[in-house]
């Protein structure tokens, strides 16, 4: 990826993916010039525009659902004759629902994949626009008794995968995972996750799992909350899950990328210098022409989500925030 594109990318304005995807959000990532709890005191105000009303569709992302019903609550208070509906079964329900213009707004916790894009200009004739509205730390979480503390990504791939293809061995029971508690070390590990409709899914199983396969012991939920309240309720559990959906019945588990590194929790700082190696961008795609301007509802409802406003929701929400320099440069994209 060259230089150029690369910061294109950083700002959240992509038209067509042109390297691996892993590696581009590694690089993406490194670019964010600015992320922090503390929402940017230089993002703008989103100030009313007249002209606003009528439907808005948004089918995808399950991680996204919370984040777009308050978004949604926020911008009817400004434009009350709005109607929006939300439908969050997952991210891979995204891109049919913009190929079959179904849903104006398509959030994904992934990036589109190839084929999706290419069914997508086979109907249009051109790319989906990817716009990038936060940053989210992908948690490991356990049950709040639990006294572990931290899991390198070579035990996690251990504890989720059949596979192994970060080169440790399969993790049954929680001493096997380090903990020397007596009343612990021997109990079997109760596993949760996604399921394969979801973009923490795929995302997960690239990044914790090497693109290895899951075992058929993990309980795979139908939502994000669904995976934190398992394991909230049972003592022995563990699942993945966005940062967000973070409850007081579990702990954020820190994580190693390597055997010997440092443990990091997912924060604004970790997640955007790379420290904390499960992080990754929240998108939302739109059908937006070549040289055209999307149309006013849609381009008004990302313009509060890329405001202070809007990116006060993230932080309250338990995501990370974008800069204003990255949020301002994704609106004048779209005008």
């Amino acid at each position: 990826m060259s230089f150029g594109t690369s910061l294109l990318f950083a700002a959240g304005i992509v038209s067509v993916p042109t390297a691996n995807a892993d590696e581009r959000a590694r690089a993406d990532l490194a670019l964010v010039e600015k992320s922090s709890s503390q929402v940017d005191p230089n993002l703008p105000d989103y100030e009313r525009v007249s002209g606003v009303s009528g439907n808005l569709g948004s089918i995808g992302s399950d991680t996204l659902n919370n984040l777009l019903q308050l978004w949604a609550e926020g911008f009817r208070e400004i434009y009350p004759n709005v109607n929006i509906q939300i439908q969050g079964a997952g991210s891979s329900t995204a891109p049919p629902a913009l190929v079959e213009s179904t849903a104006q707004i398509g959030p994904m916790s992934r990036p589109m994949r190839q084929s999706e894009i290419q069914a997508f200009e086979n109907r249009h004739g051109y790319a989906p626009t990817e716009v990038r509205v936060a940053i989210d730390g992908l948690a490991i979480f356990a049950h709040r008794e639990n006294p572990i503390e931290g899991l390198t990504m070579k035990q996690i791939d251990g504890i989720f995968s059949s596979t192994n293809r970060l080169g440790g061995s399969t993790i049954n029971t929680w001493g096997e995972a380090g903990v020397k508690d007596s009343d612990w070390r021997n109990r079997p590990i109760s596993v949760y996750g996604r399921n394969s409709a979801s973009g923490t899914y795929g995302f997960f199983r690239d990044t914790a799992l090497g693109g290895g396969d899951f075992r058929s012991a993990v309980a795979e939920q139908p939502g994000s909350s669904a995976v934190v309240q398992s394991v909230g309720s049972n003592r022995f559990g563990i699942g993945y899950s966005g940062y967000g959906y973070r409850t007081s019945g579990v702990k954020v588990l820190k994580v190693a990328a390597e055997e010997g590194g440092e443990f990091y929790a997912p924060s604004p700082e970790t997640v955007v210098n790379g420290d904390y190696p499960i992080s990754r961008f929240l998108f939302l795609y739109v059908n937006k022409a070549p040289n055209e301007k999307l149309d006013t509802l849609t381009y008004e409802f990302l313009r509060y989500a890329l405001s202070k406003q809007g990116q006060e929701i993230v932080d309250r929400d338990g995501y990370f925030t974008l800069s204003a320099s990255v949020a301002n440069e994704v609106v004048a994209s779209l005008q």
